[in-house]
Parts: structure tokens; C-alpha cells; sequence
């Protein structure tokens, strides 16, 4: 089979496409035919050190994946060949995404919404978990709470800026002036142009602080909380600033979830879950796709197509 791989850390010309032996599914395991494969930061992080993961023989990259259920191992009740899936598999450990196959444990998936393409499909799941685990699961956001958003227009972002709306919260976006109108369309209440104003000088009172930035921005979020407010920052344990006793400041990194994927693509159907993607390339492109993301203006989600 096709896939992309790391011939050594360091720059996206080091991402290159081989071809591979083809993956079969253990117990419990499926084999996806992967029709299209979601662009995430984790994955130009961990190909230009290598962090992160637990290598095989051959390193590749890439978690996100949507398509079509290929065969399945024993063991597996939940899905059957034809099926169409997505999922985020065995993240953080290898998974090997940008494929023609990949092999994922059958809970790491769930079915793909009906209404949306695979590469809408595929720009879901790393991003839209990392912000349902941390605005429903870690940050128990509630109806009517205020919910400010960082970076609402990025891939994590205009999810969050999503599920918190449909969560009953009033929210607030960050983002550069030219993104407000979409900002606005996804559901936020408010957005605050970063650019042009300190947005601790702009909000307060905010129940929950979703912030995929970390450094300065988490330190400066501390002062935009309210007594019982909570901070979940997700780039890394070291963006995380000491709180006073009357907040929680928390480090989450997001994890494989069926319930969750369900949750989610429950959403979708529903219409109160869009994504929002802006480049899709082929597979070959995939160094190309690194370079785009890399830039950090990205709205929405970069995609590959495999099949």
C-alpha cells in the first residue's frame, strides 16, 4: 500500500510516500481503507523531533482518518466490512494515518456521520475530542456559563466555539479581525479581535477558558476567571500556571473515544457540529500540507485524500 513516512526528524521534506506492506487487523482490531486523513499540529510537532510517540520500524505520522471498514479481526461486534468510519486511533502511540490502510483498535472509531464528506469526516476527530474531552469531560461545561475560546478560528477553536454553544454556554472567541464573521457564524456570542486589544482588558467573569495557546496567554487567562472558574490548556504540562486556590488550571491530552466520536457525530447530524475545512491536497502533498499548517493561519482543518 501507499503511505507517508518520516525518513528522519526534522523539516516536511523529510515526509515521503513508499510503498508499504499492508497492515492486518488483530483481535479486536479492524482494517480501515482510509479515503481521506485529517492534518493535526501534533503532527508536524512529532516529525520535526519525533516526540510523542512510540516508533515502529518504519516512523510514520497521522491520526485523523475517515473510511471504509475493510475486514475485521476476531473479536469485533461493533462494525462489519462496508461500514464507514472515523476515528482518531491509538493516539499518542503510532498509527500511521497518512495511508492507504491503517489498523485501529475497533473502539477507537465510531460511524461516520451520514451528512458529511470523508474529508469532512476526517477533519473531526483529534480536534473535535480535544475539545469535547475538555469543555464536557474535564471543564463540565453548563448552560449558561461563560466560555471563552482561543484561537476560535483554528482547528481545535471553531470546534469548541461549536460544542460549547451547544452546551447552552455563552461564548467568547479570540481570534484576528478577518475571522470574526466566522467566528460568528460557528455560534460565538462575542469575539475579540487579539491584535487589537489585551482581551483580559475585554471579558471577565468567564466560567471556562479553553486555551490551545499555552505560555503568556495561559497566565493571562488566570485573571479573566471567576471564583470556581477552570482552565484547561492543552499544548503541553509546562503551559500550565500556578492558580490561585479559587480557580483549577489543568493540562489535558486528548485519548482515543468511541463515546465520545458517538457524542460528536451525534452533534453533526443534528446540525449544531460543522467542520470547517479549508485545504484538502492528495496524499503525495502531504509535506506541502505540513507547510501550510506550519504557517499558523490556518482556518479550520488541512486534509489529505488517500483513495
Amino acid at each position: 500500500m501507499r503511505a507517508v513516512v518520516v525518513e528522519q526528524w526534522g523539516g516536511p521534506e523529510n515526509l515521503v510516500a513508499r510503498e508499504v506492506e499492508r497492515p492486518e487487523p488483530g483481535l479486536n482490531e479492524v482494517l480501515v481503507r482510509v479515503h481521506a486523513a485529517g492534518v493535526n499540529p501534533v503532527d508536524w510537532k512529532t516529525r520535526a523531533g519525533g516526540a510523542l510517540i512510540e516508533w515502529g520500524e518504519l516512523p510514520a505520522v497521522g491520526w485523523d482518518v475517515s473510511g471504509t471498514v475493510e475486514a475485521v479481526g476476531p473479536g469485533v461486534g461493533v462494525f462489519r466490512p462496508g461500514d464507514e468510519v472515523f476515528g482518531m486511533p491509538l493516539f499518542p502511540r503510532q498509527a500511521g494515518g497518512y495511508a492507504e490502510y491503517v489498523v485501529a483498535p475497533a473502539r477507537h472509531l465510531a460511524l461516520k456521520p451520514a451528512g458529511l464528506s470523508h474529508e469532512e469526516a476526517a477533519a473531526l476527530p483529534l480536534a473535535a475530542l480535544t475539545a469535547w474531552q475538555a469543555l464536557v469531560d474535564t471543564a463540565d461545561v453548563r448552560p449558561g456559563e461563560r466560555v471563552l475560546v482561543h484561537a476560535a478560528a483554528g482547528g481545535v477553536g471553531h470546534l469548541a466555539v461549536q460544542i460549547a454553544k451547544a452546551r447552552g454556554a455563552y461564548v467568547i472567541g479570540t481570534a484576528s479581525a478577518g475571522k470574526h464573521d466566522l467566528v460568528r457564524q460557528l455560534g460565538a456570542d462575542e469575539v475579540v479581535d487579539y491584535r487589537a486589544t489585551r482581551f483580559e482588558d475585554a471579558v471577565s467573569d468567564i466560567d471556562v477558558v479553553l486555551d490551545g495557546l499555552g505560555g503568556e496567554t495561559a497566565e493571562r487567562s488566570l485573571k479573566v476567571l471567576r471564583a470556581g472558574g477552570r482552565l484547561v490548556t492543552l499544548p503541553g504540562p509546562d503551559d500550565v500556571p500556578a492558580a490561585p486556590d479559587e480557580v483549577r488550571a489543568v493540562w489535558m491530552l486528548v485519548e482515543p473515544d468511541h463515546l465520545g466520536l458517538r457524542e460528536i457525530a451525534a452533534l453533526v447530524e443534528r446540525g449544531a457540529l460543522k467542520p470547517v475545512v479549508e485545504t484538502v491536497l492528495p496524499l503525495e502533498e502531504a509535506a506541502k500540507a505540513h507547510e501550510i499548517g506550519e504557517r499558523g493561519r490556518t482556518t479550520g482543518k488541512i486534509v489529505l485524500t488517500v483513495a
